[in-house]
């Protein structure tokens, strides 16, 4: 795992760097299914980005879950984002569970 750099992008849900080496990836804040194909994006770790289909269905992203502060209000992402937030902004790890758990 690499260590932080000033200059690397912040994830939008967590909030920590995103590391040059580690995954990443652009969340379609309405899912591209659900009409956002040419809607907004931001840029997540890979493990938050998982977190966030892992805990919610596509219809509920695009009702109820469509703005970062939305999605940290929902009460398995923030229990996700609290304890990821004590990890290093390389941490790497499988999320478990189906969408709507």
């Amino acid at each position: 795992m690499t260590e932080s750099d000033e200059s690397d992008p912040i994830c939008a849900l967590c909030g920590r760097p995103i590391p040059p080496d580690v995954p990443q990836s652009l969340h379609h804040l309405v899912p591209r299914a659900k009409g956002g194909k040419k809607g907004p994006t931001v840029l997540l770790h890979h493990i938050c980005h998982k977190e966030i289909h892992a805990s919610l269905k596509e219809t509920e992203l695009a009702r109820q879950y469509n703005t970062i502060a939305a999605l940290q209000q929902h009460p398995r992402l923030a229990k996700f984002i609290e304890w990821v937030a004590r990890r290093p902004p390389g941490f790497l790890s499988r999320s478990p569970g189906k969408p709507g758990r």
